[in-house]
């Protein structure tokens, strides 16, 4: 099963030309978002990105970015924070139509 987090993972980029295929952000995406072809990173399944930032922040080449805490990452933590559920924000909880994201 995979799951949905953000539509089109809003933040997240990847920059080919940089890319050296090293596979770090494979190994380090929880949810196999990324695969290597060719020597080169691909997005795989943007839509399983939740924009934790673990990609971006390996990444030796620097070929990765994304607001790392701006998904569903950071709504899950900001619910635990505070007690509540998790809130992808406009006051409208992750996955609803309301709030426009799909975590």
């Amino acid at each position: 099963m995979t799951m949905t987090y953000l539509k089109n993972g809003e933040t997240l980029k990847l920059n080919t030309e940089t890319c050296i295929g090293c596979g770090v952000c494979v190994d380090v995406c929880p949810h196999a978002v990324f695969r290597i072809e060719a020597g080169k990173a691909l997005i795989e399944t943007r839509a399983a990105c939740m924009e934790c930032g673990a990609c971006a922040r390996n990444c030796p080449a620097g070929a990765i970015s994304v607001k790392a805490g701006v998904g569903c990452a950071g709504a899950i933590i900001i619910g635990k924070l505070r007690g509540t559920a998790p809130d992808c924000g406009g006051g409208a909880s992750c996955g609803s139509a309301k709030s426009g994201s799909f975590c």
